[in-house]
């Protein structure tokens, strides 16, 4: 299982844990990743995505999944939300179009 929000791209991280006697032993810093169902306004429908609880503030921040993904690069991103991505840009394009 990859700990990897889809996102942002927050993955683990490596470091040393220092002891007093700075000592230096490897550790990895994981990312709190939770599985959340979210809410796609423009498309009218829920996506299951492994995201860290910092992108939910994110996602929040921006008012809703569609606002959010519309402003990341999708060098973050991963495959699934780039194609959630496209499919909502299109969508938006069309409602403009019709309106």
């Amino acid at each position: 299982m990859a700990r990897r929000c889809e996102l942002t791209g927050k993955a683990v991280q490596a470091g040393n844990n220092v002891s007093h006697a700075n000592n230096r032993t490897r550790r990895r810093f994981l990312p709190n990743v939770q599985d959340k169902t979210l809410q796609s306004d423009t498309l009218g429908r829920t996506v299951r995505f492994k995201v860290s609880t910092a992108a939910l503030r994110s996602v929040e921040h921006n008012g809703g999944l569609d606002n959010f993904l519309l402003k990341a690069r999708d060098t973050d991103l991963s495959l699934k939300a780039r194609r959630l991505k496209r499919d909502i840009a299109k969508a938006r394009a069309g409602q403009t179009a019709t309106a």
